[in-house]
């Protein structure tokens, strides 16, 4: 590589201000609130993983509801559909399991705000202190969409932080018509999703954002005398050590600015509405085929399905599909039912991939 060090400013300028400017730039790119800009008290960074930016708001989170001396009171909410990823942070953030609290969903898999409201309520009244809600924009297992505005409002009542991971769907934002997926997040104080997911960067590059980056760097802050300088004294730059857990980071930010530079924002447009359209295709097939079924509404680049006959006949589906080679799936349970999971978003996939998966579901059903 470049032999890069970009821990601090003054280890590498060029890398801490090129990951400032394509931060600020997604920003544009994706519609975000300018409340995620450099320019202002937040801003972003490129972290590992979305697991990593969800880690950073557990731990901002947990220190500005009071740290140490108040964490066995504290309490953490998130979707039952919500990614494990949120579960391991806050167990590596120092909490007990039971302190996470898993809030039930409604029918379509999204976060139930009016369930959260009552699991608050009750902590509060039981001396509690909830500090964080994560919500969700497009489940792993169904793509569902947390009402993230009616979380923030739940949030508000109490001072709890507010962190929305959209680790796969958040790409989809580049389309103006897909902004509806921001909805709520100019009250958010975290928000993150990746580009290497489906913005055709390679991994791993986590965008996270923070609206003020005062409590991140309070919680992860820490400075020997040998890593003391004259620019970080002055305040006057950014060191993104103090944004992250790890102390050494990487060049990730020219990845990203090569993707950007080369695609520019309409190349990234056609990229995510070709997956869609081709996803939607292959929804339409799956509701026209009798022996099968959608298991979830489609969203974006993703179709839940399953067999007509019960789970036994879904997972003999699965097998003979991946038996061929031709294409790879997964699966999740819905509602404890088998689910096959057809996720449109590879950097190679096209429509003529998708049609040929659509005929093999009619072949082998």
């Amino acid at each position: 590589g470049l032999g890069v060090q970009g821990m601090m400013w003054s280890t590498s300028p060029a890398c801490t201000e090129l990951e400032t400017l394509v931060m600020d730039w997604l920003v544009e790119a994706c519609g975000l609130p300018d409340r995620f800009r450099s320019d202002g008290p937040g801003g972003g960074v490129i972290q590992d993983s979305a697991s990593s930016a969800s880690l950073c708001a557990v731990l901002a989170s947990r220190d500005r509801a009071g740290g140490a001396a108040e964490l066995s009171r504290m309490r953490v909410y998130t979707s039952a559909q919500a990614h494990s990823s949120i579960e391991k942070d806050v167990l590596v953030a120092g909490f007990a399991r039971e302190q996470l609290r898993a809030v039930p969903t409604d029918a379509d898999f999204a976060m139930d705000a009016d369930a959260l409201a009552g699991m608050v309520a009750a902590d509060v009244a039981d001396g509690l202190v909830p500090c964080l809600v994560a919500a969700t924009v497009g489940t792993t297992s169904s793509g569902a969409v947390d009402p993230v505005a009616r979380i923030c409002d739940v949030a508000a009542t109490v001072g709890a932080w507010v962190h929305v991971d959209a680790a796969w769907a958040g790409a989809a934002t580049v389309c103006p018509e897909h902004r509806n997926l921001l909805d709520g997040l100019d009250r958010v104080d975290s928000y993150c999703f990746n580009p290497h997911k489906w913005l055709l960067t390679n991994f791993d590059c986590s965008a996270f954002y923070v609206a003020d980056s005062a409590p991140l760097v309070s919680s992860l802050s820490i400075v020997p005398e040998y890593l003391r300088n004259v620019a970080s004294d002055a305040g006057e730059v950014i060191d993104y050590r103090d944004w992250q857990v790890p102390l050494g980071r990487r060049f990730r930010s020219l990845k990203l600015w090569f993707v950007l530079r080369s695609y520019g924002v309409e190349g990234l447009r056609a990229h995510i509405r070709a997956h869609v359209a081709a996803a939607a295709t292959l929804a339409d097939r799956v509701a026209s085929n009798p022996r099968l079924e959608l298991a979830a509404p489609l969203s974006l680049g993703l179709v839940c399905l399953r067999h007509a006959d019960g789970d036994e006949a879904s997972e003999r589906l699965l097998a003979a599909v991946n038996a061929t080679g031709e294409a790879f799936l997964t699966h999740t349970k819905l509602d404890d039912r088998f689910v096959l999971r057809v996720a449109v978003g590879g950097t190679w996939t096209t429509a003529a991939h998708v049609d040929r998966l659509a005929d093999l579901f009619d072949d082998l059903a």
